[in-house]
């Protein structure tokens, strides 16, 4: 009885001074992990402070720097500051809904966010092309970093992801809905569309291709074009990671050449490009350009289309231009497309001239790409990216993608790019079939047709009463191109170089 009391007395003790409580492990753990981060952070507090006092105080011991460098990186980086909104009284809400491929709508993207700047606007988030030929139900921000682009030009349009309710359809609000004209200049849109936004408040474009001018905008309305093309349009994290390692992938085995080979079914049909097609496959092409009622263009010649240099080059041509051009045999050659109209058998001749012919297909994983599948237009974004890196640009047509891509190849100092003048092209290409032409008089020909064709400074082409057959505003922003950088511009008309 009494061992029994003792042992409950004994359980009952309070802890004897001095003994410590074991503690568990996720403690341990804690303390040395505060402990870690308080060492750090007092460590790069005083390098900081070092460093003002005394700039070289710690750089010279030995490997300091570099640690610190990694200890600095492995920290998760803070988003730089925003820029301070403009303040402004918006005439209303601005809405778009861009119709075309990946770069139609680019380039309908920039010129919407110089309205809602002209005018005062608020423009919301554009909606993306779902119903067009390829039938991409991709949003924009699975394309571009919306935040991005609504925070990096804060300074100039207020930009929002959806309108405010009271403005919605469940309020019974209906808003003009209407295409802006074509080639618009800014007088345009102050004096016949501002009043209509000061009525209605809201207005939805539902066309935006070329909705603005080339020429005669006022400069500062330029630079901003080229500050969303080349800054705000950035793509998702997504996209710029896998277009990335794509481009590593290539870099890694050498130079390249990237080759915007357009000869796709939708171009081919809508076009009425057959050049190279069997019968059955120009019937195919027909009644696919019949199928689309928005095609307005249904009867059309191919061969004078062709001897116009309105249409793309075939594959075989394509291989024989790159030939006479005197690219390297082994040079790797990137098909910057997608399906190629007749498949492989098509490629047969340009793969016997250039072996190393590549696609993001054979590059990457599939689990890679299965994100992107049935989406074209982030497929096309991976092919935009890789264009633009490449050492040299080659397309086969200049459509959206190789305007574009040559505007921000020209942006990036102008890296070689051949813009191909495919009717002296046919011309010559016909030549060499019919036996008139030699090779050596052939690739002689086709090098002097290129020689200021690669990408140099040059001005615009300006045909003001023709505004469609003008050089390209994104093809070539003169006005952001020399800011930093003395730019010895080639006059087409006049074959003189001047400085600026």
């Amino acid at each position: 009885m009494e061992g029994v009391r003792s042992e409950r007395f004994v359980e009952k003790l309070p802890p004897l001074q001095g003994h410590v409580t074991p503690r568990t492990r996720l403690q341990v753990w804690f303390i040395r992990v505060c402990s870690s981060i308080l060492i750090w952070t007092c460590l790069v507090q005083l390098v900081t402070v070092g460093e003002l006092w005394h700039p070289h105080l710690l750089g010279g011991i030995p490997g300091f720097t570099k640690m610190l460098i990694r200890v600095e990186g492995s920290l998760p980086s803070s988003p730089p500051p925003l820029v301070p909104a403009r303040n402004y009284k918006s005439n209303g809400f601005l809405k778009v809904s861009c119709n075309g491929g990946l770069n139609q709508m680019r380039s309908a993207i920039c010129d919407m966010v110089i309205v809602a700047r002209l005018l005062n606007l608020t423009l919301v988030v554009p909606e993306l092309d779902k119903t067009s030929f390829w039938a991409d139900p991709s949003n924009f921000e699975d394309i571009f970093d919306v935040r991005h682009f609504i925070d990096s030009l804060r300074d100039e349009v207020r930009i929002i992801k959806r309108l405010p309710k009271r403005f919605g359809l469940r309020y019974g609000y209906q808003p003009l809905v209407m295409p802006p004209v074509s080639w618009s200049s800014e007088q345009y849109y102050l004096q016949q569309l501002l009043p209509l936004f000061e009525k209605h408040k809201v207005i939805q474009f539902n066309r935006t291709d070329s909705r603005l001018a080339n020429n005669g905008i006022p400069l500062e309305l330029q630079r901003l074009r080229c500050r969303v093309n080349f800054h705000a349009l950035k793509f998702t994290p997504e996209i710029e990671a896998l277009g990335n390692k794509l481009i590593r992938i290539i870099q890694q085995k050498g130079p390249y050449l990237a080759l915007h080979l357009r000869y796709e079914m939708d171009m081919l049909a809508f076009s009425g490009c057959t050049h190279g097609c069997t019968n059955e496959e120009a019937e195919n092409l027909k009644r696919l350009r019949y199928a689309f009622p928005w095609w307005r263009e249904k009867e059309i010649v191919s061969e004078e289309k062709r001897s116009h240099g309105l249409c793309p080059l075939t594959p075989e041509e394509t291989a024989l231009v790159l030939q006479a051009l005197d690219f390297d045999k082994k040079i790797q050659i990137y098909i910057a497309s997608g399906e190629i109209y007749g498949s492989e058998r098509r490629l047969a001749t340009l793969r016997a001239a250039f072996p190393r012919i590549l696609k993001k297909e054979m590059l990457l994983d599939p689990e890679d790409l299965r994100q992107f599948q049935n989406h074209s237009s982030q497929m096309a974004a991976l092919d935009f990216m890789v264009s633009v890196a490449s050492d040299i640009f080659v397309p086969t047509y200049d459509g959206n993608m190789a305007r574009i891509v040559e505007g921000h190849r020209r942006y990036h100092g102008f890296k070689k790019t051949f813009q191909l003048n495919r009717a002296k092209l046919v011309e010559l290409l016909d030549l060499r079939q019919n036996g008139t032409l030699s090779w050596d008089e052939f690739s002689f020909a086709v090098r002097q047709a290129h020689e200021k064709r690669t990408g140099q400074p040059i001005r615009r082409r300006v045909i003001s009463d023709k505004p469609k057959e003008e050089d390209y505003f994104y093809a070539n922003p003169q006005e952001c191109l020399c800011e930093v950088m003395n730019c010895g511009y080639y006059s087409s008309s006049t074959g003189n170089t001047t400085t600026v």
